[in-house]
């Protein structure tokens, strides 16, 4: 199935059409936008075909099938697919490909969907995007090696392109607090000192269409609400916004978390989001996870 742009729609082609770019999706295409991009099974194909997503197979185990003729016609370009051991897989497998398409293609932005993890731990530092990296995981130095690719990519193309720094994502449809309570997952872990960033999913989505509508500038933007904080005090409001009780403390130490949990706790930081507000005029939505979650559950009523 062809998503090739003959109209003058703008047409964003992504990689990695997961919770976060199809956030981003439905803004796009309620503004008239062409959407099409990369999932990892048929299954998921055929729910994104159904969305008005033209929808093409990728993942660790399968190519892009045709990925010059895929991205012909593309106006934008974001990939949201985790690094490997290469860095980034879409520039290891496909990048030569894509530059070829590129060659006729009216590609106008580039858009990388990072972590705030490659700042590493800062003891509970405000910073911002002039921070150095200092990745602590294996996961986030593979980030920061993608990151240097996507620019790389975008200068040898002549194509503006950014970096999103993202935070904890949380948003409607079982991907929020409220979600973890009713479900008896959640759990208040408490220790002291530490904070998390986290944005609203459509918050996320907003600061990437207006980057979208604004390429150049500032090749990085953390994207993070306004206020950092204690996830125990997160799950406490969303139990006070359902009318239950919160569970009960945990004292970090006794908290016997799976080696991927403790690896968030290993890290703290207070991220500054000054620039997309600056340079991007995104005025927040949601500021603090406290509009978010009551947004989400009058959303649901």
């Amino acid at each position: 199935m062809s998503a090739h742009n003959t109209t003058n729609s703008p047409h964003l082609f992504c990689f990695g059409l997961g919770y976060s770019a199809q956030a981003i999706a439905r803004q796009l295409l309620a503004q008239g936008w062409l959407v099409s991009g990369t999932c990892r099974d048929q299954a998921k194909a055929d729910l994104l075909r159904q969305k008005g997503i033209t929808p093409y197979l990728f993942s660790e185990k399968q190519d892009l099938d045709g990925p010059t003729d895929c991205m012909r016609g593309a106006t934008h370009l974001l990939s949201s697919i985790p690094p490997d051991e290469s860095g980034d897989p879409v520039i290891h497998r496909h990048g030569e490909a894509i530059g070829e398409a590129l060659k006729d293609s009216p590609l106008r932005w580039i858009g990388y969907l990072s972590t705030i993890g490659v700042y590493g731990d800062q003891q509970g530092r405000w910073i911002d995007e002039e921070c150095p990296t200092n990745p602590i995981s294996k996961t986030s130095e593979r980030r920061v090696v993608a990151e240097q690719q996507w620019l790389e990519f975008g200068r040898m193309h002549g194509v503006p392109t950014h970096l999103f720094r993202l935070p904890g994502i949380y948003g409607p449809n079982g991907r929020s607090q409220l979600d973890a309570l009713r479900a008896g997952h959640a759990r208040r872990i408490v220790k002291p000192g530490q904070v998390f960033n986290r944005i609203h999913v459509n918050d996320l989505a907003r600061v990437v269409l207006a980057s979208m509508h604004k390429p150049g500038g500032s090749p990085i933007f953390n994207v993070t609400d306004n206020e950092p904080a204690p996830a125990h005090e997160v799950v406490a409001y969303a139990a006070k916004l359902l009318g239950i009780d919160a569970p009960p403390e945990i004292v970090f130490d006794e908290a016997e978390l799976s080696p991927f949990a403790a690896h968030f706790y290993a890290e703290c930081k207070r991220v500054r989001n000054d620039r997309i507000k600056q340079e991007l005029g995104v005025d927040l939505e949601f500021p603090t996870y406290r509009q978010g979650l009551a947004a989400i559950l009058a959303e649901e009523a």
